[in-house]
């Protein structure tokens, strides 16, 4: 794979590729495998370090001063962000949408803590962010900053790479251990990570299908940010671009966004005790219910399930008793 974009290096790759024998058993499920992207080694990163080292290597390369993006009070990439955009030399400016929390979030006092200057009420709802990031910056270049926006959850061609990179490490472990996964089941907020493995899946011509849990958009909105921000990842990569087709994801948005439902609480719980996993409300418990759905509903086996992360969401979460 020539991958030409510039690269820092943050995460600590390639991720283990391991079989969860506790969740075989208690889901009476064929063969199971874990992609711990959760240990990636980069702070509480989780799955952001992968989009970040191509963000932070452009952002670099192309001289910015600093990093603007957004998200919720409670977001892993934006906690992340702040400390990547330090190790680097770079400012960070991060925007929110609403007040500033009356119960700090564990990733905003981590954002806090890396030096990230924090800007509530930048946007009336979280949906507009991205413009606010936009106008943000424009106002930083016109008082002679270099800034590199950033849209929520990294999602752009850029911050896919770091995805598409991983479907080939994905590949090479699967070969080594002789699996052939029949699905990947991964959690799909802003869209950076199912993208990123769909234009590696269908660039490396790979054997598996990567199914999405849309944890924060309906499904047709969803596919569309997923499938635009594949074809730019594919593009940048010298890679196939992937059809409308390719992109296969579900409603598990639930009750909302970072809101659990029983059926996620369950997850949650029998991740925890079978597998010594700890599964965020927003993205992990969500995801965890899909492939627990997959399952009954008789998806063949071998299966791989990334954790992406979130960690500090979910001790907040333990902590708060919004997960049991």
């Amino acid at each position: 794979m020539a991958v030409t974009l510039a690269r820092a290096g943050l995460a600590s790759l390639p991720t283990p590729l391991v079989r969860a024998h506790g969740l075989e058993e208690a889901l009476a499920a064929g063969p199971i495998y874990l992609k711990r992207d959760d240990l990636t080694g980069f702070g509480v990163a989780g799955n952001k370090a992968r989009a970040l080292e191509f963000l932070i290597g452009d952002a670099v390369a192309r001289r910015a001063d600093v990093l603007v993006s957004a998200g919720s009070p409670s977001s892993s990439f934006c906690a992340a962000a702040a400390m990547a955009a330090c190790t680097a030399g770079l400012a960070c400016d991060l925007l929110f949408s609403g007040p500033a929390p009356t119960t700090p979030a564990v990733n905003l006092a981590l954002a806090r803590a890396a030096g990230a200057r924090l800007h509530f009420d930048a946007a009336p709802t979280r949906e507009q962010l991205d413009d606010a990031v936009a106008a943000h910056s424009a106002r930083l270049a016109a008082g002679g900053h270099r800034p590199y926006a950033v849209p929520r959850g990294g999602a752009t061609g850029v911050g896919a790479a770091g995805y598409a990179c991983a479907a080939r490490e994905l590949a090479d472990q699967c070969a080594a251990a002789g699996v052939s996964p029949t699905v990947v089941v991964v959690a799909t907020g802003s869209g950076g990570t199912q993208a990123g493995l769909v234009a590696g899946q269908v660039g490396f011509e790979l054997p598996w299908r990567v199914l999405g849990a849309s944890v924060s958009r309906e499904p047709e909105e969803a596919r569309a940010q997923v499938l635009g921000v594949a074809r730019e990842c594919a593009r940048l990569l010298g890679l196939a671009p992937p059809a409308a087709t390719d992109v296969d994801l579900r409603d598990c948005r639930g009750p909302g966004f970072g809101v659990p439902s029983e059926d996620d609480r369950t997850s949650a719980v029998i991740a925890l005790r079978h597998e010594g996993l700890l599964l965020d409300p927003c993205y992990g418990a969500k995801a965890m219910s899909l492939l627990r759905r997959e399952i009954r509903e008789g998806t063949p086996s071998p299966v791989v399930f990334w954790h992406t992360g979130g960690v500090a969401a979910a001790l907040s979460a333990l902590v708060q008793g919004a997960q049991p």
